[in-house]
């Protein structure tokens, strides 16, 4: 007998092995748990388990001593061991304490190495020294902030010496009292993709994304593994692979093979949120919806844009020569110059902590934004998935942002002063750093402020003007000597009679709808729906 959702079922749960080799948050790893029933298998259900409840694994086939399991497909399942069959309780706690100690593994091993997986993450507070580089950046005396604030100059230099703590509340209302404040760091995605085990491209496009399907131009492709390519408007922003149709050459029967990958590349994620905005979703719902379709993800960058030039890229490539930092990543690397821009990557796949020069990288290309740095967490496969599990986690109660931030000052920190090379190679070492030397305040105030910050959307607009930019800077010069040395008619004639190719007309196809779509919502204004860049909720 076991409760599946509170209900009794005359079942024998089977135990059928694991389909997760490794320790998962709060000490739990994934089995996969059979339902037999008068000899017969009649379902089977992924489950989350204690490990120190279950543990010796049993043998496969053997039952297994669940009294309970609930949840769903959506959330997953957990299951509830019987106290009375918790055999070598002791013994496997204290060798898998151990384990967590030599691993250095946290509540979310991601995230922050402690000594239980079941402590809450530390998170970065605001500093004294915060507090005055922050009234820095604002232009402000102690007294204007506090008249600002409605409080005492006293309390103010109290806060900045470090004699009375800064409250959670005098943040929030800081943040309120300097708008652009609230303006200054901004989290959003940037790369996102998913894989699907059981669709196909065209089932991704009209299931999953909801996009027209005739917006998609279908090609070969060879690249991983799969042979056919869906490119929104013909360009690799949002993308599916997957497998092509063949003809059985026996049967003479066309085969389709399931499995397919969804790409969002940096600027698909933003022409994707357009999508998103006008299907009244957002990116959670989205998420819940991809795994109601199995969708697991394979990659998950979350782009944190310093607005306000909080960060000084030439001061941290300086620190990290002179070994002012600490890395939860033995692994680094410096790129690029003072003239160019630099960019900094912590860590190798699945988790890199990438630091770079935004606006000099965009100016590169041709193009302005006001975001002066960027740092992005680039996750991979179940890192990835551990994020949008806590972010699911009602019982974390986290928002996005707080996750983001907690990542960032978990695995990576800059100091003033450099650190003892014999400090550097110690496992536990965070805790003794923080004793030994001040933070760089900049590094420090991104962290402790971020937290407060807003993760945002920005739906872009499908459009051709990339095809506009590179005809104004390229040919438009070559096009005015034609012109001038009376060849114009030509050009003119040429252009009539030219033949495009299908990317080509699928471009002008996706222009034209977004053109028809754009005229028809200004029949019809919604004032309530915002325009351009709003928060997450």
């Amino acid at each position: 007998m076991i409760t599946i959702n509170h209900e009794p079922k005359a079942y024998t749960p089977i135990f059928l092995g694991t389909t997760q080799h490794s320790l998962r948050l709060s000490l739990e790893i994934l089995i996969m748990v059979g339902m037999k029933l008068n000899d017969e298998m009649i379902g089977t259900y992924n489950v989350t388990v204690s490990a120190i409840a279950l543990g010796q694994l049993p043998n496969i086939g053997s039952k297994i001593a669940i009294d309970e399991i609930t949840g769903s497909e959506l959330s997953g399942f957990k299951a509830k061991i019987r106290k009375s069959d918790k055999q070598l309780q002791n013994t496997v706690s204290t060798e898998l304490e151990s384990l967590i100690d030599l691993k250095n593994v946290g509540r979310y091993q991601l995230l922050k190495g402690q000594n239980t997986m079941t402590q809450a993450l530390n998170v970065p507070e605001l500093s004294k020294n915060n507090l005055i580089l922050l009234r820095q950046l604002l232009g402000v005396t102690q007294q204007e902030l506090a008249t600002a604030m409605g409080i005492n100059r006293k309390t103010v230099n109290r806060f900045e010496t470090g004699e009375q703590k800064i409250s959670d509340k005098f943040i929030n209302k800081l943040i309120t009292v300097y708008p652009r404040l609230a303006e200054a760091i901004e989290v959003q995605f940037d790369w996102v993709s998913l894989t699907f085990p059981d669709l196909t491209s065209k089932q991704v496009i009209n299931d999953v994304l909801s996009i027209q399907p005739d917006l998609f131009l279908e090609r070969p492709t060879s690249q991983n593994f799969y042979t056919r390519e869906m490119a929104f408007a013909g360009e690799k922003n949002i993308y599916i692979q997957d497998f092509a149709p063949i003809k059985n050459p026996e049967t003479q029967i066309v085969e389709q093979k399931f499995g397919t990958t969804l790409y969002l590349t940096g600027k698909g994620t933003r022409l994707f949120e357009k999508a998103l905005l006008e299907q009244n979703m957002t990116w959670h719902d989205f998420f819940e919806k991809a795994r109601q379709y199995r969708g697991h993800l394979t990659r998950l960058d979350i782009a944190i844009n310093d607005k306000w030039g909080l960060l000084d890229m030439n001061e941290l490539v300086k620190a990290v020569q002179e070994k002012r930092f600490w890395s939860k990543s033995k692994s680094y690397a410096v790129h690029g110059n003072v003239d160019d821009g630099w960019t900094v990557n912590f860590g190798k796949s699945p988790f890199v902590i990438r630091a770079y020069d935004k606006h000099k990288e965009q100016a590169s290309k041709g193009f302005d934004t006001d975001v002066q740095n960027r740092v992005e967490l680039e996750l991979h496969q179940d890192k990835a998935e551990y994020v949008i599990d806590g972010w699911f986690d009602q019982e974390n109660n986290k928002t996005l942002t707080e996750i983001t931030f907690d990542i960032l000052y978990t695995h990576l920190w800059f100091t003033d002063k450099p650190i003892e090379e014999k400090l550097l190679k110690t496992d536990k070492v965070r805790d003794t750093i923080e004793n030994s030397v001040e933070p760089m305040p900049a590094w420090s105030l991104l962290t402790a402020l971020g937290h407060k910050m807003k993760f945002i959307r920005q739906p872009k607009e499908q459009s051709v003007e990339r095809i506009e930019k590179w005809v104004l800077d390229s040919v438009v010069p070559s096009l005015t000597v034609l012109k001038k040395t009376g060849h114009w008619a030509e050009v003119i004639e040429a252009m009539n009679s030219a033949e495009l190719s299908a990317e080509q007309q699928k471009l002008i196809k996706s222009t034209m709808m977004n053109a028809i779509t754009q005229a028809s919502k200004h029949l019809n204004i919604n004032f309530e729906k915002p325009k351009k860049r709003y928060q997450e909720i």
